[in-house]
C-alpha cells in the first residue's frame, strides 16, 4: 500500500519524478532481486526490508560499498549488479505503475518541463518506463549512469533541472525514498514523499 500527499500549491516551473517506488510499483520486486543477489553470495548479514528501503536511490554500486563497510563483508559489487540485473530483467513484466503518480505526471506534463531522475541504471529505469507506457510523458530522463554521484547527493536533481532549463527553486520532486528526499533538499528543491507500507509479499526474503 502507499500514501499519495497532496502536492504544494505554488507555482512550480518543472517537475522531476524518481522512477522505481513512485512511478512504478516496483520495490518489492527490486527487493527479491537483491535478497537472491545476497544470498547467492553468501552475504553474512540480514538484509531486511527497512535496510533496503533506507539505501534505495544510493545505486548498486554505493549500496554494495556501503554493506561491505557497514558488515565487514567482501561483496564484488561487479557480480552483484550482474545478477541484479539478470533478475530484474527476468521479472519486469511483474511491473505495474503507480496510477495516481502517473496521473499526476501526465496532468503535470502537459503545462510544464517534466523529467525522471532515478538512481537505477539506465538500461533498466528505461525499459521500466517503456512497460508502465510512461515514458512519452518526459522530456528527459536522468540515470545514475549520467552523474558521478548518487543520492542523497543533489547532483542527479541539479541536472535534470539543468536539461529541463528550470531554476531548481522552482522545481517539485517526487520521491518515495528518504535519501531521494534529502538530496532535493540540497538541491533547494520542494518535494512530495511518497509513502510506503511494507508489503506483505516481501516476508519470504527474511527468512
Amino acid at each position: 500500500m502507499h500514501i499519495f500527499p497532496s502536492i504544494p500549491n505554488e507555482d512550480f516551473e518543472g517537475y522531476i519524478f524518481d522512477c522505481d517506488g513512485t512511478l512504478a510499483h516496483s520495490m518489492p520486486m527490486h527487493y527479491e532481486s537483491w535478497c537472491n543477489a545476497l544470498k547467492k553470495h553468501r552475504a553474512q548479514f540480514e538484509f531486511t526490508w527497512e535496510l533496503f528501503y533506507s539505501m534505495a536511490g544510493m545505486g548498486i554500486q554505493h549500496s554494495v560499498e556501503r554493506f561491505n563497510n557497514q558488515f565487514n563483508q567482501t561483496l564484488d559489487h561487479n557480480c552483484i549488479m550482474h545478477d541484479i540485473k539478470v533478475f530484474v530483467h527476468e521479472n519486469l513484466h511483474r511491473i505495474e505503475p503507480m496510477t495516481e503518480v502517473v496521473d499526476v505526471a501526465r496532468r503535470l506534463s502537459k503545462v510544464r518541463p517534466t523529467s525522471v531522475a532515478s538512481g537505477g541504471p539506465k538500461v533498466i529505469v528505461h525499459r521500466v518506463l517503456e512497460i508502465i507506457k510512461v515514458k512519452d510523458i518526459f522530456q528527459h530522463i536522468v540515470t545514475q549512469d549520467d552523474v558521478v554521484n548518487c543520492k542523497p547527493h543533489p547532483e542527479i536533481f541539479l541536472y535534470a533541472a539543468e536539461k529541463m532549463g528550470v531554476d531548481p527553486r522552482k522545481c517539485l520532486v517526487f520521491e518515495d525514498s528518504l535519501l531521494g528526499i534529502e538530496a532535493a533538499k540540497s538541491a533547494g528543491m520542494k518535494h512530495v514523499l511518497i509513502k510506503h507500507n511494507r508489503p506483505e509479499s516481501v516476508a519470504k526474503c527474511l527468512k
